[in-house]
C-alpha cells in the first residue's frame, strides 16, 4: 500500500501580505499588490510597476534572522528564511525525528543578488550568490542533516521542489521535508531583459489593472515578488506525532515540452499532458477536479493555451471547473510561484472557498471558462490542482486533496 503525503505547514509573503493569513484575506477582498515600483528610479524603463513586498519587511524579518546573519544573505534569500522559519515554529517540532530524516528542497532560479543588492553592500558576494543558500541556511538554523538542495527549472522550480518532496516521502528517503522558495527580478536588468522579451506589462498608467489573465486586453505579466513555504510528511507518521494536517498532496507531474525556449507548445498540447499525467499519478478523474489555480499569466499565448489545454483535457465540464489565476494580485513570483499558488490552493480546500480573479473587466472572447471574476465564491471540493509553466519547457502540475 503506497503512502499518503501529507501537508502539514504552510505559509507565504508577498505583496498581500507578510503571512499566509493576511494574503489569503486580501485575496479573497480581490485587493492588487501591484504599485508604482519603489526601490529604485524606474523612470528608464518600459515597464515601471511591480508586486513588492510591504514596507515592514525589513523590521518583520528581523524577527527571524540576526543582523550579523543578514549581511551574508540577499533579500530574496531572506524572504525564504522567514517564511520557512514562521512555518516551521508553528506547525513542526524540529526535534521529534531524527535530524538526518529531516531534508530541505528549494526552488530557487537565482537569488537575487542583482545590480541593487551589490549597491546595498558588495560584500559577502560568493555567499550572496550561491543557488544553495536558502536550503544551506535552513539545514543549519535548524540542525537538519538530511539531503539539502536546490532545484532551478525557471517559474516551475518550486512546483518541482515539491515533486521531488513527495518522492522522497514515499520512497523513505525522509520522514519529513522542508520545502521553500523565494524569488525577486524587481531590478533595472531583469526588467530591461522581459522587456525585450516583450513578456511585460507595460501598463504603467494603471498599476493595479496591468495584471488581467484571461482579459481580451492583457499585454503581458506583472513581476512580483515574494516567498511560499511547505512542509509535508507520510500521513502515518504526521498522525503519530500529532500534527494539524491541512491537506493531502495526491500527486503531482513534471514534464519537458522540448519545444521552445520561450513559447508553450502550441494549442497548449505539453500543458495538457503534464495536467493528464498528474490526474494519473494521483489516480483520480476528471470529473474529480473541483477547482483548478491556473499558471495564468496574463500574456497572450499562456492564457489561450491553458484555457485550450484545459478544455481539451476535462471536455464539458471544464466549463463547471471555477479556473482563478493568483497572479492577478499578486504578479508573477517566478521561482516562487508554484508553492506560493500551491499554498493558496491548500488554503482554498481548508476553507472551501476561491478567491476571484481580479481585473477581469474586458474578457477574451476566445477564453470562456468560469474564471471567477469580480468576488470570492464558496465552492465545495474534494480535489484541487495547481499549474505551473516555465520557460524551457518546464512544466508542472500538482494534485492537493482535502484532508478529513
Amino acid at each position: 500500500m503506497s503512502k499518503k503525503v501529507v501537508i502539514t505547514s504552510i505559509n507565504t509573503i508577498n505583496a498581500l501580505g507578510l503571512n499566509i493569513d493576511d494574503c489569503w484575506q486580501n485575496l479573497l477582498k480581490g485587493k492588487s499588490g501591484v504599485k508604482n515600483i519603489s526601490s529604485f528610479d524606474t523612470s528608464g524603463l518600459e515597464t515601471r510597476i511591480a508586486a513588492e513586498l510591504p514596507a515592514e519587511f525589513e523590521d518583520y524579518a528581523s524577527n527571524f534572522v540576526k543582523r550579523r546573519i543578514s549581511k551574508q544573505m540577499t533579500r530574496v534569500t531572506k524572504m525564504g528564511i522567514v517564511c520557512a522559519k514562521e512555518g516551521i515554529g508553528k506547525h513542526f517540532d524540529t526535534e521529534y525525528y531524527p535530524k538526518e530524516r529531516v531534508a530541505v528542497i528549494a526552488g530557487v532560479v537565482n537569488t537575487g543578488y542583482s545590480s541593487l543588492e551589490k549597491q546595498k553592500d558588495d560584500k559577502n558576494s560568493i555567499l550572496k550568490a550561491m543557488n544553495n543558500s536558502l536550503s544551506a541556511w535552513l539545514s543549519m538554523d535548524h540542525g537538519f542533516t538530511g539531503p539539502n538542495f536546490s532545484i532551478a527549472t525557471t517559474c516551475a522550480s518550486s512546483a518541482y521542489a515539491i515533486s521531488l518532496g513527495y518522492e522522497m516521502i514515499v520512497n523513505d528517503q525522509a520522514d519529513a521535508v522542508v520545502i521553500a522558495s523565494a524569488d525577486s527580478v524587481i531590478n533595472p536588468e531583469e526588467i530591461m531583459g522581459f522587456n525585450e522579451l516583450y513578456a511585460l506589462s507595460t501598463r504603467n498608467d494603471n498599476p493595479e489593472l496591468a495584471s488581467c489573465p484571461f482579459s481580451n486586453d492583457r499585454d503581458g505579466f506583472v513581476i512580483g515578488e515574494g516567498a511560499g513555504a511547505m512542509i509535508i510528511e507520510s500521513e502515518e507518521k504526521a498522525k503519530k506525532r500529532g500534527a494539524s494536517i491541512f491537506a493531502e498532496l495526491a500527486g503531482y507531474a513534471i514534464t519537458s515540452e522540448a519545444y521552445n525556449i520561450v513559447s508553450p507548445k502550441e494549442n497548449g498540447e505539453g500543458m495538457l499532458f503534464n495536467m493528464d499525467k498528474a490526474l494519473s499519478h494521483a489516480k483520480v478523474e476528471t470529473s474529480d477536479i473541483n477547482h483548478i489555480n491556473a499558471h495564468g499569466t496574463s500574456t497572450t499565448l499562456n492564457d489561450k493555451y491553458e484555457t485550450l489545454a484545459i478544455k481539451n483535457l476535462f471536455g464539458k465540464n471544464s466549463y463547471n471547473i471555477p479556473v482563478i489565476s493568483s497572479k492577478s494580485m499578486i504578479g508573477h513570483t517566478i521561482g516562487a510561484a508554484g508553492i506560493i499558488e500551491g499554498v493558496i490552493t491548500v488554503k482554498s480546500l481548508i476553507e472551501q472557498q476561491i478567491h476571484p480573479t481580479a481585473n477581469l473587466i474586458n474578457p477574451d472572447p476566445e477564453l470562456d471558462l468560469d474564471y471567477v471574476p469580480g468576488k470570492a465564491r464558496k465552492h465545495n471540493m474534494q480535489y484541487a490542482i495547481s499549474n505551473s509553466f516555465g520557460f524551457g519547457g518546464h512544466n508542472a502540475t500538482l494534485v492537493f486533496k482535502k484532508y478529513v
